[in-house]
C-alpha cells in the first residue's frame, strides 16, 4: 500500500533558457531532457543532441509513502510558457546554475511590498478556505484536493482589484500604522501568499489518528489536547528546517526543481496578456488564442460545476459506471473482474472528482510517465492480482479481490477490539483465539510493492544522479554566501536560528504532555522519533532539492514503532505521525523557504506567515473534522456510499497490520506473509539493468523513459485507490498529454494546467453547494437505477468473496 501526502506542485509556465545546448558528454553523464516534449512537428523524433536536462525533467517524481492520498507530482519544466519582459537578465552577476539564471530574476527591490493587508487578508482567506475544502474531502469516497495552483490563479485577480477598489488611508493603532491599500499588488505579495496557502493546503496527518481513535477504536481525545496534537505535529519539523538552512536553502547547488516552476509561474501571471501569445524565441506573437487564462479559468469553472451535478447529486453511478458488470449484475466473476471497484476491467468514469482522487490530475503527469503507470498497472492489478487472487493464495478467495479493510481468516472484517484489552494493547490470548489477520490479494500485493518503491528509488537516485548530488553537495559546502541570490538577501534580516529552536522546543514539550496526558504513546519514545526524522532530513533533502524526488519514511518509522512497541496500535500511528511527519514538513518548509530565497521575500516575513498560517490551519483541520465525525451518519463505514473514507479506512487497517499486530507476526519468520518482503530486494534490483541497458545503448531513447520508481509508487496506491481508477485516468492522460500535446500544442500550453485547477474548483464548489444546502438538510435526489443501488457502482457482487459473500462484522461472544 502506497498513499502520497504531498502537496501541489504547480505546473510548468517556465520560460524557456536561453543558454547554450548541453553537450554530447554532459548528456552522458545524466544531463538529458524528455525530447517528446520538445516543439518538433515530430515529437518522436527528437535529437538528442539539442535536448536538456533529463535529469531535473523525467525524475521529478514525488514519492511519499503515507496514508494520505495525493498524486504522483511530475513537472516537466520544456514545456512551458515565457516571460515576455527581461526578468532575468545579463546586466549584474547571473546565478551559477543555468536553470535558475533563466527562471529567477537577478534585480531585486528591496523596497517593493510584501507584508501587507492584502497579502495577510488573502493569504489567511486561501489558508482557511483551502485547509477546510480539502479536510471536507478527505472523508468522501472519493477525494479531491485543491492545490496552491489555485490559490496562485485567483489571489491575483482578487489582489489587483483590492488594489484597485480599497481606500488608501492610513490607520494607525497605537505606535504602528497601516494602510488598506499601500500601492499597486506587487509580485513579492503574491508570492507570500501562494507560500503561506501552500504550507498549509494538505490536510495534517495528525487527523487520521484522530479518526481511528473516534470512528474505529471509540476513544475521543480532549479538543484542547486534539488541536495541539494537530499543531505541535506540523510545527515540530519547522525548528528542524531552520537548522538545516545553511545547508539546504542558502547554497546555490540546492536548486529545488519545482521552486523553478513557480517562479515562471508567478512572472507569467504577472505578464499575461489577452490575445498574446510567446514565441520560442522569447517574444511576443498574436496568439489563435484569444481568451486570457484567468477568463478561461473562470469559464472552465463554471462548466464542471454545471456538469457536477450529474455525477454528484442526480446521477451518481457516472462516477463509478462499471458497464460491463451491470449488463449481468448477478456474475461474480464478471462483477470481480470489470467492477470499479473490482479490478475494473471496461470500467469507466465520468466524473473529474473521481479521476483525479488519487492519483491526481492525468494533465499534470507527462505522458511518458503515464505509460510506465500503465504498465505497473496491468502488470499488478490485471495481472498478478487475478493469478494470486484465483489461485488462493494466502486464502484470498474468502475476501474480496480489493479492499482496504483488513479480515478473519473465514472472510468477516478483522474486529480488533476482539483482540485488545481496555488498554488498546494486544491480549496474546485473544488473538490466538479469535485468529490471525488476512489482507485481500490487492492489499497484500500493495505492500510488496511499496517496499519495492521504497527500494527502488533510492537505488534510482543512486544511478541516475548520485554524481550529481555529490557533487552539489559539496559545492553547497563552499558558496552559502557568494551565490547572486544570497548576496542580494543579505539586505534582509535573517530569522535568527534561536527563533526556530525555540520553537522547536516548545513543540517538542507540548508533544510530550499531549502523548502523555492523552494516552497515545509512551511519552519518552517521542525522542526516538523525532530522532528518525532529524536524521533522514539533511540526506533526503539534498535528494529533493537536487532532483525533486521526495523519500517519505513512514513506512521506516511504523516499522521501527511496531518493533519498539508491540502490540499497541494507537503508539504506533502516533509515532509515525511525528516521525514521518516532523521530516514531511520540515522540507516542506525549507522548500518554501528557497521559494522565498528565490522571489527575495524577507525571512523574517517568511516565518511569520508560515507559522501563523500553519497554526490556523491545524485548528480548521481540526474543527472540519470533527464537525464531519459529528453530523454525518455512518461517515467512514459502508452503509454510508458517499462518506467511506478510503484514507482513514487504510490507516486504520495499518495501525492494526503495523501497531496491533505488529511486523514480527506480520512479515517475520514463518508468517503467512514474509515474502512481501523481498519486494525491498526486488525493487533494489529492477532499475540496475535498464540503467546499464541505458548505458550500453545510449541511443535507444525509450529506455530513458523506464522509471520504476513511478511504475511502483502510483501502482502501489490501490488501496485506497479502487483499480477501476487507472483506466480513465489513463485515457484522459492520453487524451490531454498525447493527443492534444501533439495536435493542439499551442492551446494546450496557454490552457492545459489552467483548466486542471479549474475542473477542481468547478467540483468543489458544486459539492460543498450540494451538501450544505440540499443533502445537509435530508434533501437527497429520488432513487433511481442511476444511483447505483446500494453499493453506489451497479456492481454490488465486486465487493463480494468469491462465494458471492459480501463481508459483515464478526460478532463476538463472551463467556
Amino acid at each position: 500500500m502506497i498513499t502520497n501526502r504531498s502537496r501541489f506542485v504547480s505546473p510548468n509556465y517556465q520560460p524557456k533558457s536561453h543558454h547554450k545546448n548541453p553537450t554530447t558528454n554532459e548528456i552522458e553523464d545524466g544531463e538529458d531532457n524528455p525530447g517528446f516534449l520538445e516543439p518538433n512537428d515530430d515529437i518522436t523524433e527528437t535529437n538528442l543532441e539539442q535536448i536538456q536536462k533529463i535529469e531535473l525533467d523525467i525524475d521529478n517524481l514525488h514519492v511519499a509513502f503515507s496514508t494520505a492520498t495525493s498524486t504522483v507530482d511530475i513537472n516537466d519544466r520544456k514545456e512551458s510558457l515565457i516571460s515576455t519582459q527581461p526578468f532575468a537578465i545579463d546586466e549584474i552577476e547571473q546565478a551559477s546554475d543555468e536553470e535558475v539564471a533563466a527562471n529567477v530574476s537577478n534585480i531585486d527591490d528591496p523596497n517593493m511590498l510584501v507584508l501587507t493587508f492584502r497579502s495577510w487578508f488573502l493569504g489567511l482567506l486561501f489558508t482557511c478556505l483551502l485547509s477546510f475544502v480539502n479536510q471536507f474531502f478527505w472523508y468522501r469516497t472519493s477525494p479531491l484536493f485543491v492545490g496552491t495552483l489555485v490559490a496562485q490563479l485567483l489571489t491575483y485577480p482578487l489582489g489587483k482589484g483590492m488594489a484597485k477598489m480599497l481606500p488608501k488611508r492610513k490607520f494607525k493603532i497605537f505606535r504602528w500604522s497601516f494602510s488598506l491599500n499601500p500601492g499597486p499588488f506587487t509580485i513579492k505579495e503574491h508570492c507570500i501568499i501562494t507560500a503561506m496557502a501552500n504550507a498549509t493546503c494538505s490536510t495534517a496527518y495528525a487527523i487520521d489518528v484522530l479518526t481511528a481513535l473516534r470512528i474505529f477504536y471509540k476513544r475521543t481525545l480532549h479538543p484542547l489536547l486534539g488541536i495541539i496534537f494537530v499543531i505541535t505535529s506540523q510545527i515540530l519539523g519547522y525548528g528542524i528546517a531552520g537548522i538545516m538552512r545553511k545547508f539546504l536553502v542558502w547554497p546555490s547547488a540546492m536548486i529545488w526543481p519545482a521552486n523553478l516552476v513557480n517562479c515562471a509561474l508567478f512572472r507569467t501571471l504577472h505578464e499575461d496578456r489577452e490575445g498574446v501569445d510567446i514565441n520560442e524565441e522569447g517574444g511576443n506573437t498574436e496568439s489563435r488564442w484569444k481568451m486570457s487564462r484567468l477568463r478561461f479559468f473562470f469559464l472552465a469553472s463554471f462548466c464542471q460545476f454545471l456538469w457536477y451535478w450529474f455525477p454528484g447529486y442526480i446521477f451518481p453511478v457516472l462516477s463509478l459506471f462499471s458497464w460491463l458488470c451491470m449488463l449481468k449484475p448477478d456474475n461474480i466473476l464478471v462483477s470481480q473482474l470489470t467492477g470499479i471497484n473490482g479490478l475494473g476491467i471496461g470500467s469507466i468514469e465520468l466524473d473529474w472528482n473521481a479521476w483525479v482522487s488519487f492519483l491526481g490530475s492525468p494533465i499534470i503527469v507527462p505522458f511518458w510517465a503515464q505509460i510506465n503507470i500503465m504498465i505497473g498497472f496491468v502488470a499488478v492489478a490485471w495481472l498478478l492480482a487475478p493469478a494470486t487472487y484465483y489461485t488462493n493464495l494466502w486464502g484470498s478467495k474468502a475476501m474480496p479481490i480489493t479492499s482496504n479493510r483488513v479480515f478473519t481468516s473465514d472472510g468477516y472484517f478483522y474486529n480488533v477490539s476482539a483482540v485488545l484489552d481496555s488498554r488498546l494493547r494486544l491480549n496474546e490470548t485473544a488473538y490466538k483465539n479469535y485468529g490471525e489477520l488476512r489482507m485481500p490479494a490487492v492489499f497484500a500485493i500493495s505492500y510488496a510493492i511499496s517496499f519495492a518503491a521504497i527500494a527502488a528509488v533510492i537505488v534510482h537516485t543512486i544511478l541516475y544522479h548520485g554524481k550529481t548530488i555529490i557533487k552539489q553537495f559539496r559545492s553547497s559546502l563552499k558558496d552559502n554566501t557568494n551565490d547572486i541570490h544570497a548576496k542580494m538577501m543579505s539586505r534582509y534580516p535573517e530569522a535568527p536560528e534561536w527563533w526556530y529552536t525555540l520553537l522547536f522546543g516548545i513543540a517538542f514539550l507540548l508533544a510530550i504532555i499531549v502523548c502523555h496526558v492523552g494516552q497515545l504513546m509512551p511519552w519518552y519514545y517521542l525522542f526516538l522519533a523525532v530522532a528518525l526524522a532529524c536524521t533522514f532530513v539533511l540526506p533526503t533533502g539534498i535528494v529533493q532539492a537536487v532532483t525533486n524526488q521526495s523519500i517519505g519514511i513512514n513506512v521506516i518509522t511504523e516499522f521501527v514503532a511496531g518493533i519498539v512497541i508491540p502490540g499497541d496500535p494507537l503508539a504506533n500511528v502516533t509515532f509515525k505521525t511525528y516521525g514521518y511527519i516532523t521530516q514531511y514538513q520540515a522540507l516542506l518548509l525549507i522548500s518554501d523557504l528557497k521559494l522565498g530565497h528565490y522571489m527575495k521575500i524577507p525571512p523574517r516575513a517568511m516565518f511569520a506567515t508560515q507559522l501563523i498560517g500553519t497554526m490556523i490551519a491545524g485548528i480548521v483541520n481540526y474543527t472540519t473534522a470533527m464537525y464531519l465525525m459529528n453530523n454525518i451518519p455512518n461517515i467512514c463505514t459502508t452503509k454510508n456510499t458517499k462518506w467511506t473514507c478510503p484514507n482513514a479506512n487504510i490507516f486504520f487497517s495499518a495501525s492494526i497490520i503495523w501497531g496491533a499486530i505488529g511486523p514480527v507476526k506480520m512479515f517475520g519468520k514463518g508468517s503467512m506473509y514474509s515474502t512481501l518482503l523481498y519486494g525491498f530486494i526486488i525493487g533494489a534490483l529492477l532499475p540496475i539493468p535498464f540503467w546499464f541497458l541505458m548505458k550500453k545503448y545510449p541511443n535507444a531513447k525509450w529506455l530513458k523513459y523506464i522509471h520504476f520508481p513511478i511504475m511502483l509508487s502510483a501502482t502501489g496506491m490501490m488501496p485506497p485507490a479502487p483499480p477501476g481508477n487507472y483506466p480513465s485516468w489513463l485515457l484522459v492522460g492520453f487524451l490531454f498529454n498525447f493527443v492534444l500535446l501533439r495536435y493542439a500544442r499551442s492551446w494546450w500550453k496557454r490552457y492545459a494546467y489552467v483548466f486542471s485547477a479549474a475542473m477542481d474548483c468547478g467540483v468543489a464548489f458544486c459539492v460543498l453547494l450540494i451538501f450544505f444546502f440540499l443533502q445537509n438538510n435530508r434533501i437527497e435526489f429520488p432513487l433511481w437505477w442511476g444511483s447505483g443501488g446500494v453499493t453506489g457502482d451497479g456492481c454490488p457482487l465486486s465487493h463480494a468473496n468469491y462465494s458471492g459473500i459480501i463481508p459483515s462484522d464478526r460478532p463476538v461472544f463472551f463467556g
